[in-house]
């Protein structure tokens, strides 16, 4: 081809790097979901005439979509509304399930081990679980943010009921021991529920060779709808039972009862199988994209560092902190760059994330992380822009920065003794 004189077309403003939020719906899963807010509008529960059958098939179709991305049986896919009440309803489900005393007996109804980086939506129900009188073990993972199976297996009691731990992280991309921490589990008769928010749709899973028990997945996670999302029951060896949340007309096996959001699993379903189609292709690309990235800034800049295991995380996650710049006036220079410092559910708040903190990052770098998730149209030019952006950004905002002078000159500032005014 003729070479060009043309200068490179600049990226399309803002660019979107917060993929692990929430990531844009593919048109092909919109496309497969359009009938079904017209002209399928049948209740799959109305069974005795063509509304209901058609709406049902688009649901049982769904089903068997999501088995053979996750590798399980269609009757153990559970629909949810996303992975918030999945999650509730594996952990409160399970604890009340297989609780060794009942409430007010005064004995502890049984023990649970989760960790303290897990997501809201798992550590809520943990500690509400807590006040209602069970015992819950938060493990606390080193600076690389992976459970192993040694730290589960040390926190296991007789009295140990269930285990929660996320297949990966949402803030640092840290993938943990799931299949080992499994077998683990197994081998003991504990339940084991697992957070794959993070992971189904954009790595390989198989929920029986990995020992899971429960998981918990979403649609907007994976180029899907949002409000939809499921929970895997595993249905033999063991035969997980649940004691459901919501009662009413007993759907989904009685576990979720409530008329099906059949437009959102319809959608859901095909993003499944369209992942299951791409997910491999869209993991070295990420992957690449990613490392080139990290690879730029951190050769440009020093005093910066990337949290977590550099190796064992998800290819498009990364989250690093820039010493010497001030958190908030870091998301305001690059603002033409939709990321974040945190989780999207607490971004609403000043604290640095706990999620680092818990692995001993420190409240400086804490506060001035950012987590830049890329996704399936994210673009080689959009990350040079990107680079160029941050790059430029934290060198501006050093510039003001009496402290990272005095860096530069070799002070140590761990041992100065600042005055008070």
């Amino acid at each position: 081809m003729p070479e060009s004189n043309q200068t490179p077309q600049a990226p399309k403003l803002p660019i979107y790097l917060d993929h692990a939020a929430t990531t844009p719906c593919d048109p092909r899963v919109v496309e497969a979901m359009l009938p079904y807010f017209t002209s399928i509008f049948g209740n799959p529960g109305s069974r005795n005439h063509r509304f209901g059958w058609e709406a049902e098939e688009g649901v049982d179709r769904a089903r068997g979509q999501i088995a053979d991305l996750i590798k399980a049986d269609e009757k153990e896919v559970i629909f949810t509304s996303g992975a918030t009440e999945s999650n509730n309803l594996a952990i409160r489900g399970a604890a009340f399930m297989y609780e060794k005393s009942p409430e007010g007996s005064g004995k502890s109804r049984g023990h649970i081990v989760s960790c303290a980086i897990e997501h809201k939506a798992v550590l809520d129900p943990c500690k509400r679980l807590e006040k209602e009188g069970f015992e819950v073990t938060f493990l606390e993972p080193p600076k690389d943010g992976i459970v192993t199976a040694e730290m589960v297996k040390a926190a296991l009691r007789d009295d140990t009921i269930l285990v929660t731990i996320m297949r990966a992280n949402n803030e640092i991309g840290t993938i943990n021991e799931i299949p080992q921490i499994g077998e683990l589990c197994k081998s003991r008769d504990i339940i084991f529920h697992t957070d794959a928010t993070q992971w189904v749709g954009k790595m390989p899973t198989d929920v029986y060779a990995d020992n899971i028990d429960l998981m918990s997945f979403s649609g907007h996670k994976i180029y899907g709808p949002k409000g939809v999302g499921g929970l895997f029951v595993r249905r033999k060896r063991p035969r997980v039972r649940l004691t459901p949340l919501v009662d009413g007309g007993g759907q989904e096996r009685g576990f979720r009862s409530g008329t099906l959001n059949v437009t959102g699993i319809v959608g859901l379903g095909k993003a499944c199988e369209i992942a299951k189609q791409e997910m491999s292709a869209d993991a070295i690309r990420l992957g690449k994209l990613r490392k080139k990235l990290e690879e730029s800034i951190t050769s440009r800049l020093d005093t910066c560092q990337i949290n977590g295991h550099r190796e064992k995380r998800l290819p498009h996650i990364t989250n690093i902190s820039f010493g010497f710049v001030e958190g908030e006036s870091l998301m305001m220079a690059v603002k033409e760059i939709a990321c974040s410092s945190g989780s999207a559910c607490t971004s609403a708040s000043l604290e640095p994330s706990y999620v680092l903190k818990n692995i001993g990052v420190g409240d400086d770098l804490a506060h001035s992380s950012l987590r830049l998730s890329l996704g399936r149209w994210t673009t080689e030019q959009e990350i040079d822009y990107c680079i160029e952006k941050i790059v430029g950004a934290v060198k501006k905002l050093r510039d003001l920065s009496p402290l990272y002078d005095m860096h530069k000159e070799g002070i140590d500032l761990s041992k100065v003794e600042w005055a008070h005014h």
